[in-house]
């Protein structure tokens, strides 16, 4: 085994749930906040996902609170995610849907196809 897979060995040590552009799905995040720690969930739609399951792998997901879009990018490996949970299936056609960005709520869903 070389260097890369002995590094990449050390960091995957959770199991991963399989995650697909179009799903919903809800990221319960830890947040410090001074000296206490809560748990912060985070539901929306993942547009991208990048470097598969490797140590720098990372998707993104969007949801729109307000009227206002909001991306996060998370790794996948991070020790701040508590849990994924998948909240919703959709079938979609494209592996990255930036497109989404120019849609309305409503012409979202009218995109995403429920599997």
């Amino acid at each position: 085994m070389d260097k890369i897979q002995q590094f990449n060995q050390k960091y995957n040590t959770r199991e991963i749930p399989e995650i697909q552009p179009g799903w919903t799905i809800k990221i319960f995040q830890k947040i410090k906040e001074g000296g206490k720690e809560r748990v912060a969930p985070f539901e929306g739609i993942v547009i991208a996902k990048k470097h598969g399951k490797e140590v720098g792998g990372t998707f993104t997901v969007r949801k729109i609170i307000s009227g206002v879009g909001v991306e996060k990018i998370f790794p996948i490996h991070s020790p701040t995610i508590e849990k994924i949970e998948i909240v919703k299936k959709a079938k979609v056609r494209r592996a990255k849907l930036y497109y989404l960005r120019e849609k309305s709520r409503k012409e979202t869903r009218r995109k995403l196809k429920a599997i």
